[in-house]
C-alpha cells in the first residue's frame, strides 16, 4: 500500500486529498484500487488509471452512516480490512425516482508483513471517514441542527404488533445490521401491551438511557412522550433526544422527517432504510408539542394531530383493516365515503401572531446547544458510545410480546388515571382559559356549526402518502388548522384526499375547504356521539382545546 498526504485529486474539483492509498479489492484479489480521501469524498478508482470518469467512484460522505478495520480469523495473512458502509440516493431498478439504496465497499490492507501495522493503518483510515463523515453538518431550510455530542445510550422500543405484524423482522433485517455498521450500540426492549412505553419512560432512570427510538406506529411515540411529561422532572425528561422509525400503517411522522430532509418521497420499506439512515447521523432538532386539554382528567400532549369528524372516524374504524398495513386508510376512506356523516360544533381559534418566531428564539437560547465543539467521531459513533465502555457493540433484548389493540381498550386506557399526573409540574398553558369560560375577544369564532372534518396538525404528513400541511416544519410554532364544513360531495371529498397525497389540496379552490395557521383552538361538539382523536388515539368525546408549545422536545432528524 502506498500512503500520501494532502495531495490534489487528478481529474476532479474535489478539495484536497487528506489520505491516498493502493487496496486490493475484496472478492476480487487482481484488482487493485486508488483510493483518495477528501474532506467530502471517498473516491476509488481502479488501477491503472483509467481517463477520467472511467472505473471510478465517487462517494459523499454525507451518505456515509460508518467505517471499522479489522482482520479475519484463520489464514494466518497479515492482510488488514477495511469496510466502509454507505446509503446514498439512487435511481430505482423498476420505477421512477429515487431511494437510499446500502452500498458497502471493502478493501485489503497488505503493504506490510506485520499484521499489527496493517490492522493500525486501517484503523487510521476507518477513523478518519469516521471525523470527515461527522463534520458534514449542515443548516437545511433555515433550520437549526444540533450533533449529539455526548456520549449516551440508546433505548430502542418495538411494538411487534404494530401495522403488519412486522416490526421485529424489519428491525432484524435492516435496523439492526445499519446500526451496528454505524457503530451504535442499544438496548431493544419489546413492548408488552397498551401504555407499556408511557409506564417505562415515566418511572425509568433516564440517565441510562439519552435517546430513546421508537420503531411503531405513531401511538408509541405518543405514549414516550406522554409518559416524560408525567414525570417530576418532566423539564429535563423532555430533553431526552427521541428518534422514530416506522414500523405501523400509518407512519405520519416517519414521511414528515423523510420530507423534512429534502428528499422524494418514499414509502415502506424504503422509508424506512431512510429514517434508519437520518437516525444513524445523529443530528437534533427540536419539536413543537401541543397541549390537549379535556373536559375531564389530565392533560395530554401531542406531537402530530388533533382530529374530530371524518379523518377520526377514518382512522379508528379503519383498523378492523390493519391486516392490509397502510392500505387500511384507502378502504377505510371509501367505506365513510359511501355513508358521509355530517357533525355539528362550534369551533373557535387564536390565529397565529407574525411575532411567534420570536417566542422560539427565546426558547431554543434558553436551551443547551449539543455541540459545542467540533466532532472527533461520527454522529452515529457519538450517539452512543458510552455504552462500549460497558459492553461493546453488544446489543440487549428484553421482553416479548404486544396484546393487539381494539377500540374499545384505546378508550379505556389512552388516559392514564388521575392520579398518574395529577399535582406534578408541566409546561404551563398561557393562552387556554377553562374551558367552562368564555373565550377570549381576541379569538376567532367559526360562523358555521355543521362540519365533515376537523383536522388540527403540526407535521407536514397525516400519513406516509398523505401530506396534510406541506408548508409544516418541526417547530415553526403553529398548529395547521383544516376544517371542511357541510354541502361538499363525495366526489369533491375524494378529490381533496387525492391531492393531498401531494399536498396539493389547499390550492384545490375548494368552497368548502378552509386552511389557516393558528396558536391555539377550541371545539365544543353539539353531536352527542363521535370520535376524537389525538396522534391517532381516542380520547373522551367532548369539549377540548389545546395550545402548542414551540420546540418543547428534541427529535433525531439526520
Amino acid at each position: 500500500m502506498d500512503q500520501r498526504s494532502a495531495e490534489p485529486d487528478p481529474g476532479t474539483g474535489s478539495s484536497p486529498v487528506t489520505l491516498y492509498g493502493e487496496f486490493t479489492a475484496i472478492g476480487t484479489r487482481k484488482v487493485r484500487c486508488a483510493v483518495n480521501l477528501t474532506e467530502k469524498e471517498l473516491i476509488v478508482q481502479r488501477l491503472p488509471l483509467a481517463p477520467v470518469g472511467r472505473n471510478k467512484v465517487v462517494l459523499s460522505l454525507k451518505d456515509c452512516v460508518g467505517c471499522r478495520a479489522y482482520r479475519e480469523d484463520g489464514g494466518g495473512e497479515p492482510a488488514a480490512y477495511l469496510s466502509a458502509y454507505f446509503y446514498p440516493l439512487k435511481r430505482r431498478w423498476l420505477s421512477s425516482g429515487v431511494s437510499r439504496q446500502r452500498a458497502e465497499h471493502r478493501f485489503r490492507l497488505t503493504a506490510l508483513q506485520d499484521p499489527g501495522a496493517n490492522l493500525e493503518e486501517a484503523e487510521k483510515w476507518a477513523r478518519t471517514v469516521r471525523e470527515r463523515s461527522g463534520r458534514q453538518q449542515y443548516l437545511r431550510d433555515g433550520l437549526m441542527l444540533w450533533e449529539l455530542s455526548h456520549p449516551c445510550r440508546m433505548m430502542l422500543l418495538v411494538n411487534p404488533q404494530s401495522g403488519k405484524g412486522q416490526a421485529l423482522t424489519l428491525y432484524n433485517n435492516h435496523i439492526q445490521p445499519m446500526l451496528n455498521e454505524a457503530g451504535v450500540p442499544h438496548t431493544l426492549v419489546i413492548t408488552e401491551r397498551q401504555n407499556h412505553a408511557r409506564e417505562l419512560v415515566r418511572e425509568a432512570d433516564l440517565s441510562q438511557w439519552n435517546a430513546v427510538v421508537i420503531m411503531s406506529g405513531d401511538g408509541l411515540l405518543y405514549e414516550v412522550i406522554n409518559g416524560l411529561l408525567e414525570r417530576a422532572d418532566w423539564e429535563e425528561a423532555i430533553q431526552t433526544p427521541l428518534g422514530f422509525l416506522p414500523g405501523g400503517s400509518g407512519n405520519a411522522l416517519a414521511a414528515s422527517i423523510h420530507h423534512y430532509s429534502g428528499a422524494s418521497p418514499v414509502f415502506g420499506e424504503e422509508l424506512l432504510i431512510s429514517c434508519g439512515f437520518l437516525l444513524c447521523k445523529g443530528l437534533l432538532s427540536r419539536m413543537d408539542l401541543v397541549s390537549v386539554q379535556l373536559s375531564s382528567g389530565p392533560r395530554l400532549f401531542s406531537f402530530l394531530s388533533l382530529a374530530w369528524g371524518f379523518v377520526a372516524d377514518v382512522d379508528i374504524e379503519s383498523e378492523k383493516y390493519r391486516h392490509v398495513g397502510a392500505a387500511r386508510f384507502t378502504v377505510g376512506t371509501l367505506v365513510r365515503l359511501a355513508s358521509l356523516r355530517i357533525y355539528k360544533g362550534k369551533l373557535a381559534y387564536l390565529p397565529a401572531s407574525k411575532d411567534c418566531n420570536t417566542e422560539g428564539g427565546l426558547r431554543n437560547n434558553m436551551t443547551k446547544h449539543c455541540n459545542n465543539q467540533a466532532p472527533s467521531l461520527s454522529p452515529a459513533s457519538l450517539l452512543l458510545r458510552r455504552q462500549s465502555r460497558d459492553s461493546p457493540c453488544q446489543n440487549t433484548l428484553h421482553n416479548s410480546c404486544h396484546s393487539n389493540n381494539s377500540l374499545k381498550v384505546r378508550q379505556a386506557e389512552s388516559t392514564p388515571p388521575r392520579s398518574a399526573t395529577k399535582g406534578l409540574p408541566s409546561p404551563p398553558d398561557s393562552r387556554l382559559l377553562p374551558l367552562d369560560q368564555p373565550l377570549p375577544s381576541d379569538w376567532v369564532v367559526v360562523q358555521e356549526e355543521d362540519f365533515v372534518l376537523m383536522l388540527a396538525i403540526y407535521q407536514s404528513h397525516l400519513a406516509e402518502d398523505l401530506m396534510a400541511a406541506p408548508n409544516a416544519t418541526l417547530d415553526d410554532g403553529v398548529i395547521h388548522l383544516t376544517y371542511v364544513t357541510a354541502g361538499i360531495s363525495r366526489s369533491a371529498l375524494l378529490r381533496l384526499f387525492l391531492a393531498m397525497e401531494k399536498g396539493t389540496h389547499l390550492t384545490s379552490n375548494c368552497p368548502h375547504l378552509v386552511h389557516t395557521e393558528v396558536q391555539a383552538l377550541r371545539l365544543e361538539p353539539y353531536t352527542p356521539k363521535g370520535i376524537i382523536t389525538v396522534d391517532g388515539e381516542v380520547v373522551e368525546y367532548g369539549p377540548m382545546q389545546a395550545e402548542v408549545h414551540r420546540g418543547l422536545a428534541r427529535l433525531i432528524t439526520g
